[in-house]
């Protein structure tokens, strides 16, 4: 390593603890990886990137203690502990444009996932907060990287035993226990989630730590001696039935005892379960039930249970893996000792957590470990209650309906998933939300309907002569928000009724309904209201759910389109008629070669000249032209055959033709110009409007072009597939 980099004693470290990871990690190491890796961090270092902290720790040395600490007690793994040694590095040139180095999608996604958890606390959230547990998991993704965090904890409270700042100690240890315990225990990563209540409470109340391991320490001897006197008969009659099995004593954590000290304020000498036995059993797979069993049957006969104590883990194991038996019987002297029964491989999950519950599942694949963590987020997303409780709010509640968003100042917030700046406003304060005009987004200036993401920072803008509008409540999502919205309109003596019928009719438009008034009157009569006025009125204030209207007015507007079955497409007469929705072009020969009838091109296909297409007679004596493959034409095909008429194109239209595209594409910096140049640079094209929405490396556009014809379109489309970066170009 990089001479003077290391102090004295982290010199003499460094060799046994290479030689430590080496030996937990080689199994599932490629060969070079080490080499690799050390060159990475070599080379960072003498660049300036592998610093200490500001409270001088050592990432060299902190990142294979970690490492190892992963090997050992929870399970060797390429991609997590290559993660573990190389974040550092990765944080530090992530600005720089490297791609996380010349590793594999699996090290990069674990990689990006670590960066990510270190931009969450360099946002300065408070811990305590239950949205922060919530805020890791969305920022990690990747459960793995919560483990690697765990164990990073672990090796890090192992570290500050004797640290000079004290605050800092006492920080870490409050983290630790308050947030890093409770995700080891859910995870059933036991043994760390001991370890770290254990150093908790070491460096937040040592006096306390101290009296408790001071008394333990004297009554070791006194222990031994009576769980030796204990467990002497039934380690016979366990020989004598045959039985092959090991006993351990099971020493009670140091928080655990606290903790039910101050639960029952109790001296140590009172805890229930301070004594306790592990039997661990080599049994077959086919036996192991059977063989627990018969083991508590050989106990309890010879020791009265206590039946309130009795939990069977075995019929019915926990939703994180454990199995056991455990059961607390009144042993000699009046004493209480809790005895646990399980099997070998029942105890290393127990030891482990659930990685290693697939090396048991008989698999040889190498994927292990990704089953390992596939099971963990099955287990998030079905636990019901109990422990698993908050694991499952975790995953279900911020990856699918929920985001995080901070303020400037770190305070924290939870928005349901859609939530826009203006619901962000209205959160913190009505005053605000009434006067918010936008805000700024991560440093950038966003408009008042900008969606939120997790993370995001957000600071409202505002404006003293800003008042709510109707249209906020097309955006608006949280009830708090619309509420005061429509609160604030009435005070203004502005209706509602405006924006109930415009959302009638977006509803109806994205459903390719017509809106027709004398449909909308009917309805209208049918639900009771004395106005159309107030019907919209009701709409607007959510009184009634535009979804709830649609259906009975489908109805209402289909039984109104029955024609009698005589009038058919061929003998339907229509006058020329020239008013605004006519064209004026006669591009379209319709019926027995007729031209100049009134038409209007169908929304729901949006046919351009050279489409193959067909003409629809609707009530009002306007054939509504649809493309021969339009979403709807089976249907009207199926229902109004009488009322199609022969439709075909003649001559040529000397405008352009309005086109919906949408392309999918990486999120490549100028594939937005390229895009646009090539529109540009088209003869018989133009671009009328484009939207983008970018997520996670990918955008999708939207966009609205104007072209002569069918032929144009389609080169065009050629054309766009070819940018770099672009997936997919699609007409809609």
């Amino acid at each position: 390593m990089v001479k003077g980099y290391f102090n004295e004693e982290e010199s003499a470290l460094l060799p046994g603890l290479c030689r430590r990871v080496l030996s937990a990690c080689r199994a599932v190491m490629q060969p070079g990886d080490f080499r690799k890796g050390r060159a990475l961090i070599e080379r960072a270092i003498e660049q300036g990137q592998y610093q200490r902290d500001r409270y001088g720790i050592n990432p060299v040395i902190h990142n294979l203690n970690t490492a190892a600490l992963l090997c050992e007690k929870v399970s060797p793994d390429r991609s997590m502990a290559l993660a573990i040694l190389l974040h550092n590095i990765a944080k530090a040139q992530a600005d720089e444009g490297d791609a996380l180095y010349d590793w594999d999608d699996d090290v990069k996604a674990l990689l990006a996932g670590l960066i990510k958890v270190s931009m969450l606390y360099s946002k300065q959230a408070a811990v305590e907060s239950e949205n922060f547990r919530k805020l890791l998991i969305a920022f990690a993704h990747d459960i793995r990287v919560i483990i690697i965090m765990i164990i990073d904890r672990v090796a890090l409270m192992r570290a500050i035993n004797h640290h000079p700042n004290d605050k800092f100690v006492h920080d870490v240890a409050y983290e630790a226990n308050y947030l890093y315990a409770p995700l080891a225990h859910r995870l059933g990563l036991y043994s760390l989630k001991q370890e770290l209540e254990d150093m908790s409470l070491k460096y937040t109340d040592r006096d306390k730590y101290t009296e408790i391991a001071h008394k333990l320490k004297q009554k070791k001897g006194e222990r031994d001696e009576y769980i030796a006197a204990f467990v002497k008969p039934i380690k016979e009659k366990l020989m004598a039935e045959g039985y092959d099995f090991e006993i351990k004593g099971r020493p009670k954590s140091i928080y655990s005892i606290w903790n039910k000290m101050r639960k029952q304020k109790n001296d140590v000498e009172d805890i229930f379960d301070l004594f306790a036995i592990r039997i661990i059993l080599n049994s077959p797979a086919d036996r192991e039930k059977a063989q627990c069993w018969g083991v508590f049957s050989i106990i309890t006969d010879m020791y009265r249970p206590n039946p309130a104590r009795m939990k069977d883990w075995i019929s019915i194991p926990k939703s994180n893996g454990y199995e056991s038996l455990h059961t607390t019987v009144y042993g000699p002297a009046g004493r209480w000792v809790e005895v646990q029964i399980r099997t070998r491989r029942m105890d290393e999950i127990a030891e482990k957590g659930l990685a290693a519950h697939w090396k048991y599942k008989g698999g040889k694949s190498e994927n292990d470990l990704d089953k390992w963590m596939n099971n963990v987020r099955d287990i998030l997303e079905t636990a019901e209650t109990g422990p698993m409780e908050l694991m499952k709010n975790l995953t279900m509640d911020v990856y699918d309906k929920e985001v995080f968003v901070f303020t400037p100042r770190g305070d924290l917030y939870k928005l349901p998933m859609g939530a826009t700046v203006l619901d962000f406003a209205f959160n913190i304060h009505t005053g605000l939300g009434c006067k918010c005009t936008g805000g700024k987004v991560n440093g950038r200036n966003q408009k008042i309907n900008y969606k939120l993401r997790t993370g995001d920072t957000v600071e409202v803008l505002t404006s003293s002569t800003q008042k709510p509008k109707v249209d906020w409540l097309n955006f608006a999502v949280t009830s708090k928000a619309r509420n005061k919205i429509r609160s604030s309109i009435k005070e203004q003596g502005g209706s509602l009724a405006d924006y109930g019928k415009e959302l009638l009719q977006r509803r109806l438009k994205n459903r390719k309904i017509e809106f027709e008034e004398g449909a909308v009157a009917k309805l209208v009569k049918k639900l009771a209201f004395k106005t159309a006025t107030d019907f919209f009125d009701a709409l607007g204030r959510e009184e009634i759910d535009v979804k709830d209207v649609i259906d009975p007015y489908v109805e209402i507007l289909n039984k109104a389109m029955e024609a009698p079955k005589s009038v058919s497409a061929d003998g339907f007469v229509m006058q020329p008629v020239r008013d605004e929705e006519a064209k004026s072009e006669e591009i379209l020969t319709i019926g027995n070669d007729v031209k100049g009838m009134k038409y209007k091109f169908a929304r729901c296909c949006n046919p351009i000249y050279g489409d193959d297409v067909f003409g629809f007679i609707s009530l009002e004596g306007v054939v509504k032209i649809h493309k021969r493959d339009c979403p709807n034409a089976a249907n009207i095909h199926h229902k109004y055959p009488y009322r199609i008429i022969r439709t075909r194109w003649s001559g040529k239209m000397g405008g352009q033709f309005a086109a919906n595209l949408s392309i999918v594409g990486r999120d490549d910096i100028g594939i937005v110009t390229n895009i646009t140049s090539i529109i540009n640079k088209e003869k018989d094209a133009s671009l009328r409007s484009i939207s983008i929405d970018s997520h996670d490396g990918i955008f999708h556009g939207y966009l609205i072009v104007g072209v002569s014809d069918a032929d144009s379109l389609d080169a065009l489309i050629k054309k766009l597939k070819t940018v770099k970066g672009v997936k997919d170009v699609q007409r809609n």
